[in-house]
């Protein structure tokens, strides 16, 4: 099963960015990461299930990177999709939450699609 969860930006200033999804928007943050590097990646959680991911990196270009989708099982979705003609951009890789990969749709739009571990399911549970 394959579900929209988040789109993924790169933005120049995570403040200025929260603060516009925040006060104008009404979206909040529902958590932060810093990853190794200089990247801070802020997840903001809007009135539905999907969420907004705003990356402040300097190793992107700034705008739409992605489309995120949660699968239950990453293999299976890998195998699905190529079978039925589409193509995987890059192998399995681990994330702070759990594994993931890129599929591309017809116009160039990245879509990552990511299993999530147990531990990242059991905090949002609870």
């Amino acid at each position: 099963m394959v579900k929209a969860k988040y789109i993924t930006m790169i933005v120049n200033n995570t403040k200025e960015s929260v603060d516009y999804y925040c006060n104008i928007l009404g979206f909040q943050v529902d958590s932060v990461y810093h990853p190794p590097g200089n990247t801070e990646i802020t997840l903001m959680r809007g009135p539905s299930e999907t969420m907004i991911e705003l990356i402040q990196s300097s190793q992107f270009p700034t705008g739409l990177y992605s489309i995120g989708m949660d699968v239950d099982n990453l293999e299976e979705t890998i195998k699905e999709i190529e079978e039925k003609g589409g193509k995987i951009l890059m192998p399995p890789a681990a994330t702070l939450v759990g594994r993931m990969t890129f599929t591309e749709d017809p116009n160039g739009v990245r879509i990552a699609l990511i299993e999530h571990n147990m531990d990242y399911a059991l905090k949002k549970e609870g």
